[in-house]
């Protein structure tokens, strides 16, 4: 979803996002998550709904939100980019069961997040994120 300043400005400064917008978002990534698991062929779609979650994490740490001790994050990313590698080459996108159990305990806690942040908060942070991910790949 692309939000814009207005989405930030009207987002509520001290509640979090709605609970039915936070349901279905969190839907989405477990669901990514699960066909990385189970399915036989997970979808670049299920593929950039996890990376979507790790880079909203990576926001939510660099702007002081969240800390990151033990290198998840980098970690997720590492485990994301082998996937992507292994599609580039031909073959189907995958992860291992150390990376399912990493991602699966990142959406958990983007969750809680999700709960305890404002939703301006977190509407930044998604703005952030593109602003962030657009630099990257047009550079």
């Amino acid at each position: 979803m692309h939000y814009t300043h207005w989405d930030v400005m009207l987002a509520s400064p001290t509640d979090p996002i709605p609970l039915k917008k936070r349901q279905y978002q969190i839907k989405l990534m477990q669901d990514a998550l699960d066909n990385f698991e189970r399915a036989p062929n997970p979808t670049h779609e299920d593929w950039s709904a996890l990376a979507t979650t790790v880079d909203l994490m990576e926001t939510l740490r660099d702007s002081g939100h969240i800390e990151d001790h033990d290198g998840a994050l980098n970690d997720a990313v590492a485990a994301l980019g082998k996937s992507g590698m292994r599609s580039l080459n031909g073959n189907n996108l995958r992860l291992d069961g150390p990376a399912i159990g990493l991602l699966r305990g990142i959406i958990e806690d983007y969750e809680m997040v999700c709960e305890a942040l404002p939703a301006r908060t977190m509407i930044a942070a998604h703005r952030a994120t593109e602003k962030r991910i657009t630099k990257k790949v047009s550079a």
